[in-house]
């Protein structure tokens, strides 16, 4: 018989598959003796087979169920429903991978009227008795009866407010027994059944819950921001109840063995005394630090530090661990890897290998390359003055500007319309999910620094501070007020997360600094990586921030954008309306000292390092004005000035716009075609390059200068345009007396070129993939157009796992880059290739053109710290295969 339920001292860490990662971790501390209530898993292989059986729970799964629910009551010698000795325990969901979107818990399962009052006469306790039922009654009804839990806490605030009470723990027994019977009204009306009294029913109907949490909205899409595969399922971890509401000698909490936003080696946490479960991060009461708990509770705050550091010394990584104090003894509920912000993660793993604990590969490994984004973005000029609102928490690092609202659903209807925005909340919750996305960032006016908003925009890397108890918050009136200030919906904050500080207004940025750790980690990094990375970069500025960046050359310098400037735009258009040779060349000649000093600035950037020019590629009328526009114009002054000159140039320019107009632009008079019609283009670019190169070559300054073709299809097209290019060498050679060394190559961006590159790379010396365009010709696909109009709905349908213009499509456009590859060094051995396109800073499509043969990659300059690190992470990977 297969099995699907494991009880924790018949797992280990190695089941994370089979167990969910809480599950697995469970098991494993109880394996090495740590002091964790007894309980058993069900398998996520359990949960596959409820859809499977659609959403049923089959006879054999039911039957090992009860089997480990004896075995647990045999270990703890109570028994589900037994009034005079009843079994109480926990329900959690645990994915293999963690997902704030899956099903919240559920403590105290197996009270009901009768075991409630057993409870009472074992703890001697009454008020805590009814107190647990309560809040067992409220968490089963809004998880697994799917009762909003508002009702239930607008009964309860109701009922403080009419007998006087300030907070729960001043509510006796009697008072929890009028609001139980309230919550059961509730349920009744809200369900039209009454709340379920049988245990086992209790539990098999939670049971369900979890199974079913994996497929709600929160979770899909989680799994689908995260890239968490959709056929894992879920675990259930049924656990043995500990409390910590049974007085001041009691408690719950939240800690992880270093700090989760620094990477500080200290223990950072908080706790509760005499709270049970989920107080902690519900952000009803503001929990304590964790090491006041050290004068609190002395000898339990001893046995947790040494706990902590003997998990993080077997795991080998920070811990989040969740703990109980129970009447004077420690339990350990849960410890999983902690989520942490990149700067934190960066500090643990260079601390943790000067510790000895790891080794420099696995530091390397440790980090994710997405998370590097966080580091380097913006954070809030100091030099400015600051109208501080309030201060909250500092839950998770970094600034942020935009118009405050109030919900998850209006930050991601804005979020989408490119607005900034600035998500308010008294506290969030899983179903905030998408919200938080679309937000800059967050704040909450309840909560500690491990409540959801926190861990969740943590995770993000996004700016977050909760505990902001100042900001009274009007949901109905879309405001908040901070004493006599009112902040209403689409006024402008910022926030800063590493402070805590919320500010009226926008406030300037200014470009972040990168920590020692973080330097130590790329060196480490370039050590290991086999593969290059260069920066796409158009000018002195880009070029110089991608060698601050650690960029090894420039693997794409796009012509055109120099073009566009507003001073070059009208020589531009006089160049395209010429009428005959002269007067383009004309213009041509203003252009050229222009492209020659952009040429210069990038090359004294660069000191030395390889920079690939791709000569003009988009068609003419790119830089002439929107047609539609133009005939308005030509209109209106037909109507008011029949006879002006205005007007006819208005006409000329119209007729121009009309004959270079195309159907398919993308596939029209665009790159190596439009050298080819228009060679003088062409020709003064190269001359513009090799008149740079003379210059700083007099100043002593070394260029290596790679000259790149656009869109060839045919060798035929190189070679024309290879001969062109030579021929502008030797033109300027002549006239300034200096031999250049340059390499002419061409981008491989038609499926055509990567199947016939064999015969290309007879006129090549090197290929640079342009893997945007060559993912447009592949799938044909209109870049704009499928994002705008029906990708998402592809990849939320799984017609395709990815957006092929963010993921390479490695099946079929890799496939056309490894043919691309491999018939290019038929011919050409040595022939150096690489990657121009976005996905040259994309983490998993690095690994692929490193096991493709690459020889380096090509990004944005922020994105060169996280292709640096996935290159070596490609290449450590591929070592250990």
């Amino acid at each position: 018989m297969k099995k699907f339920v494991y009880l924790f001292n018949e797992g280990n860490s190695g089941m994370k598959d089979l167990l969910g990662g809480k599950g697995a971790n469970l098991a494993e501390m109880t394996k090495i003796g740590l002091p964790v209530p007894y309980g058993f898993t069900i398998s996520t292989e359990a949960c596959n087979a409820y859809y499977e059986a659609e959403k049923a729970i089959s006879p054999e799964v039911h039957d090992q169920i009860l089997q480990a629910l004896t075995a647990l009551e045999e270990k703890t010698g109570k028994r589900l429903g037994d009034p005079n000795n009843p079994l109480l325990v926990s329900v959690r969901s645990g994915a293999v991978f963690s997902m704030p979107g899956m099903m919240d818990t559920i403590l105290n399962l197996g009270m009901n009227d009768q075991t409630v009052e057993g409870m009472a006469r074992l703890t001697n306790n009454p008020r805590f008795a009814y107190d647990s039922y309560r809040r067992f009654i409220q968490m089963f009804a809004d998880v697994v009866l799917e009762v909003d839990i508002f009702f239930f806490e607008q009964l309860l605030e109701e009922y403080r407010e009419q007998k006087g009470y300030n907070s729960d723990p001043e509510l006796t027994a009697e008072d929890w027994q009028e609001v139980i019977q309230g919550y059961k009204n509730i349920v009744r009306k809200r369900t039209k059944k009454e709340f379920p009294q049988d245990p086992k029913e209790q539990l098999f109907l939670s049971i369900n819950s979890v199974f079913d949490s994996w497929n709600n909205q929160r979770a899909i899409v989680y799994r689908r921001l995260h890239k968490i595969p959709q056929h894992l399922g879920t675990a259930v971890n049924i656990q043995t109840m500990v409390f910590g509401n049974m007085g001041d000698d009691s408690g719950t909490g939240v800690a992880f063995t270093r700090n989760p936003s620094t990477g500080e080696p200290l223990l950072y946490g908080e706790y509760l005394i005499n709270a049970q479960g989920e107080d902690v991060v519900a952000g009803i009461r503001t929990p304590l630090p964790i090491h006041t708990l050290q004068r609190e509770m002395p000898e339990i705050y001893k046995q947790f530090s040494e706990t902590c550091q003997r998990l993080e010394h077997h795991y080998l990584d920070m811990q989040d661990i969740e703990f109980t104090v129970e009447r004077g003894k420690l339990f350990i509920l849960q410890t999983r890897t902690g989520k942490r912000t990149a700067q934190a993660a960066i500090r643990i793993a260079v601390d943790m290998v000067e510790e000895g604990l790891i080794d420099k590969k696995t530091a390397i490994l440790r980090i994710d390359p997405d998370q590097l984004n966080q580091l380097l973005h913006r954070r809030i000029d100091d030099t400015i003055e600051r109208k501080q609102l309030t201060k909250g928490l500092p839950a998770s690092p970094g600034a942020a500007t935009g118009q405050v609202v109030f919900d998850a659903d209006e930050a991601e209807a804005l979020g989408n319309e490119g607005k900034k925005v600035i998500l308010v909340r008294p506290e969030t919750t899983p179903d905030d999910i998408h919200g938080i996305v679309a937000s800059q960032g967050v704040v909450t006016s309840r909560g500690g620094m491990t409540s959801h908003a926190a861990v969740v925009a943590r995770g993000m890397g996004k700016p977050c501070i909760c505990g902001c108890e100042e900001v009274k918050i009007d949901l109905n009136a879309l405001q908040f007020s901070i004493g006599e200030t009112v902040i209403n919906q689409g006024d402008t904050i910022t926030i800063d997360g590493s402070t805590g500080e919320i500010m009226y207004g926008e406030i300037p940025m200014v470009d972040p600094q990168l920590s020692d750790e973080f330097q130590l980690l790329l060196k480490w990094a370039d050590e290991e990586r086999k593969l290059g990375v260069r920066a796409n970069a158009d000018n002195p500025i880009d070029a110089q921030k991608a060698f601050e960046f650690g960029a090894g050359g420039i693997g794409l310098c796009r012509t055109e954008h120099m073009f566009m400037d507003s001073k070059r735009i009208p020589i531009v258009q006089r160049m395209i309306l010429a009428e005959n040779d002269a007067e383009r060349s004309e213009a041509l000649a203003q252009l050229l000292p222009m492209q020659q000093s952009d040429f210069e600035g990038i090359f004294e950037a660069m000191q030395g390092l390889p920079v690939t020019i791709r000569l003009l590629d988009p068609p003419l009328h790119e830089f002439l004005p929107n047609k539609d526009e133009l005939l308005v114009e030509v209109t209106k002054l037909q109507i008011t000035d029949p006879t002006s000159r205005q007007l006819l140039e208005k006409e000329k320019l119209l007729k121009k716009v009309r004959q270079l107009e195309e159907f398919n632009p993308m596939l029209g008079l665009r790159g190596c075609r439009l050298g080819i019609i228009y060679p003088e283009i062409y020709e003064m670019q190269a001359k513009a390059i090799f008149f740079a190169i003379a210059k700083l070559d007099k100043k002593g300054i070394d260029v290596n200068p790679e000259i790149m073709i656009p869109l060839v299809g045919h060798v035929n097209e190189l070679k024309e345009m290879r001969e062109l290019v030579i021929n502008a060498s030797l033109q300027v050679q002549e006239i300034t007396g200096i031999n250049f060394n340059y390499l002419i190559g061409t981008m491989i961006e038609i499926p055509r070129a990567a199947l016939t590159a064999d015969e290309i790379a007879k006129e090549a010396d090197f290929f640079s993939f342009g893997t945007n365009d060559l993912t447009q010709t592949t799938f044909g696909f209109s870049r704009d157009d499928a994002e705008g109009k029906f990708l998402q709905t592809y990849i939320e349908k799984k017609v395709l796992p990815d957006n092929p213009f963010a993921v390479l499509d490695r099946e079929g456009v890799g496939k056309l880059v490894e043919t691309g590859v491999n018939l290019g060094r038929q011919t050409k051995p040595n022939l150096k290739t690489g990657i121009c396109g976005e996905h040259g800073g994309e983490k998993q499509s690095i690994k692929f053109c490193y096991n493709a043969g690459l020889d380096y990659v090509s990004c944005s300059p922020y994105r060169v710290p996280l292709a640096r690190l996935a290159a070596a992470q490609a290449t450590i990977l591929k070592e250990q295969v």
